[in-house]
């Protein structure tokens, strides 16, 4: 949820930030600069605040995620060919046809892939969130097992998340190929 939750945040202002350069010159400093920040040195801050709560997990994986996503998406509608642009606003198109219509568009196939790549790094930060003062999740559960050396459940909580880091990749995929089907096409 969360990760999808970082989704509705960075394709727009992703999309905004690389169709108006004003945008990308007011925003991408901030964004940019965040990125740089770990994710898991918020932890201390979100249990003060949220506590050991699911949001205080949620809000980790979302801070992991977003600012990322957010200049992937950014370069993603950067590069969408200038020609796509000039034509449209040579037939006349407004401002917003050309980022809804045109630059979203164009860039829709890119935004999946980075967006693919994204939620991979999210599993990552979903093992960590669960570690930090949870008492359920599959981090909980290799932690206790870790008190008591069980190594059989640990090496159980890693094959876990990779079948659903893969199960998750794989549905990515799908998704790719049935909304783009001619980006399978070989050229």
């Amino acid at each position: 949820l969360s990760f999808f939750v970082a989704c509705l945040v960075a394709i727009p202002l992703g999309l905004l930030m690389g169709s108006f350069i004003k945008v990308q010159a007011l925003l991408n400093p901030t964004i940019g600069g965040l990125r740089y920040l770990p994710a898991a040195s918020f932890v201390p801050l979100l249990l003060v605040y949220l506590g050991p709560t699911d949001t205080a997990k949620m809000a980790l994986l979302f801070l992991g995620c977003v600012f990322f996503l957010i200049a992937l998406i950014l370069d993603n509608v950067l590069a969408v060919p200038k020609e796509f642009i000039e034509s449209a606003q040579t037939m006349g198109a407004s401002r917003r046809h050309i980022v809804a219509k045109v630059s979203l568009r164009a860039a829709a196939p890119q935004i999946l892939d980075s967006m693919r790549n994204m939620i991979a790094v999210s599993w990552t930060y979903l093992v960590i969130a669960e570690i930090v003062a949870a008492t359920d999740g599959i981090g909980a559960v290799m932690m206790r097992a870790a008190k008591f050396l069980r190594i059989d459940i640990i090496m159980a909580g890693i094959l876990t998340i990779g079948i659903l880091g893969v199960l998750t990749d794989v549905l990515f995929r799908f998704a790719a190929h049935t909304l783009f089907p001619y980006k399978n096409k070989r050229k």
